[in-house]
């Protein structure tokens, strides 16, 4: 037998719905409803680090900020940065009563143990096809920050070495050691 093809959800039927209360959240994939888990505490902590650390770097009109939607696709995808970076350009031409369209211009995704390598590669794969310039997946256990650029390079930072932030603010670093301090 042939599988009948799945009726997809828009931005706008997704947002309709009520939000779920509990240990899951959803975001709309390809216009699939899939749950994904809340954030913990320290998940949260890193969340509101790293929002700080590039809001002070960040030029005046641009936007940081975390738990970001964004629709990677305009009619079908509504997911959510854990942390995400919008030039001024961008953010002056994002409509103030809708939702970024297209990926942030830095996506910071913070692993979770819930998160699977293929996870973070697919999300990875989509914003850097759609808007972000820098994809940070940043891994409090090991303390390393590996950055994939669009491209198509990729380099990973651990405690003692720095970042370059020329996309926020040409010459600025940030140290990875300051991303994990307590």
């Amino acid at each position: 037998m042939i599988p009948l093809p799945l009726r997809l959800i828009s931005v706008a039927e997704f947002q309709a719905k009520p939000e779920p209360t509990g240990e899951f959240g959803w975001e709309l994939h390809a216009g699939e409803i899939v749950p994904v888990t809340r954030p913990k505490n320290r998940h949260l902590w890193l969340q509101v680090r790293l929002m700080a650390l590039l809001g002070e770097q960040a030029p005046s009109g641009s936007f940081v900020s975390m738990e970001m939607p964004f629709c990677a696709y305009p009619e079908y995808d509504m997911r959510v940065a854990d942390v995400g970076y919008i030039s001024r350009e961008r953010w002056a031409q994002t409509d103030p009563d809708g939702n970024l369209q297209g990926a942030p211009d830095i996506t910071i995704e913070i692993l979770s143990p819930s998160n699977t390598a293929r996870e973070m590669r697919e999300k990875c794969v989509l914003c850097l096809t759609h808007g972000s310039k820098q994809f940070w997946i940043v891994d409090e256990k090991n303390r390393r920050v590996h950055i994939n650029y669009d491209d198509k390079s990729s380099q990973s930072f651990a405690p003692g070495d720095e970042i370059p932030m020329d996309l926020l603010s040409p010459g600025k670093i940030l140290a990875v050691s300051r991303i994990f301090e307590a």
